[in-house]
């Protein structure tokens, strides 16, 4: 009996996906590789590409800042009402508030900032720069001597990456003083005790990992959409733009989380 059909191409499916995820891993590299050079280039500080970087920067982040800020805080306040709650119940309430720090501001917060700038900057982003290529924006800029790259993706990269830094930041900064609230109340009588919890949960090393963290979870919610948007596809047959941008960031950010934790707890 002669083999069916889908046991006689499996092969070269598998060596299809496998080339198509290469080529992809590799452009994410290539982009990162040319768009660090390019932040690092004087020239790449035109008066039309700071124009639409401070652009870039303001809109991605100043409409999202307040209502990402809120929910923060709304998320700080049921957690530390749940773990402190849940401490005392079984005696553990010294463990409580160094419990709520680790996992609300170390892991919870730069994670959760940085789905957030996806879903709402970077990947509506990397959806325009593939409009802007099909267009032929990037067609028109080559014939007037322009890097589009350098005019069009350059500012969104470092507007996400800056987004993503600053919803975290200011994020952690109001967490920390509602988990303090949420413990000790409105007055300073348990600051010194909290100030010395600080210090030993963020000790130097914690602090690097959580400061690479941050940085690696923009830079993945920045670029790699972006990649997706900037390159064809390649197979058309198997599109592999929107979806599989979204599959690597994910995993990326997955890899880069169990990365964090393995740094902080072993």
């Amino acid at each position: 009996m002669a083999p069916s059909l889908p046991g006689l191409f499996l092969p070269e499916r598998l060596w299809r996906t496998a080339r198509r995820w290469a080529i992809a891993w590799w452009r994410i590299l290539y982009l990162g590789a040319v768009v660090l050079v390019l932040v690092l280039s004087p020239s790449s500080y035109g008066k039309g590409t700071r124009r639409a970087l401070a652009r870039h920067i303001y809109l991605d982040t100043a409409p999202v800042l307040v209502g990402f800020t809120v929910l923060a805080a709304l998320i700080s306040l049921v957690i530390t009402r749940i773990v402190v709650v849940t401490a005392l119940s079984y005696g553990l309430s010294r463990y409580a508030l160094e419990m709520v720090i680790r996992v609300l501001v170390l892991e919870l917060i730069p994670l959760t900032a940085a789905l957030f700038v996806a879903m709402r900057c970077t990947i509506p982003n990397g959806t325009q720069i593939t409009r802007l290529r099909d267009g032929g924006r990037f067609s028109a800029l080559r014939r007037q001597g322009a890097d589009p790259v350098r005019m069009e993706l350059l500012p969104r990269v470092v507007a996400g990456v800056f987004a993503c830094i600053t919803l975290a930041a200011l994020s952690c900064v109001v967490a920390l003083v509602l988990v303090y609230v949420g413990v000790y109340g409105f007055n300073l009588a348990g600051l010194p005790s909290y100030t010395r919890m600080f210090g030993q949960v963020f000790s130097p090393g914690v602090t690097l990992v959580f400061v690479l963290k941050t940085v690696f979870f923009s830079l993945a919610v920045a670029l790699i959409p972006m990649a997706a948007g900037l390159y064809d596809a390649g197979d058309r047959t198997q599109p592999d733009s929107e979806l599989g941008g979204l599959a690597r960031m994910f995993a990326v950010l997955l890899m880069i989380e169990i990365a964090s934790l393995m740094g902080n707890y072993y």
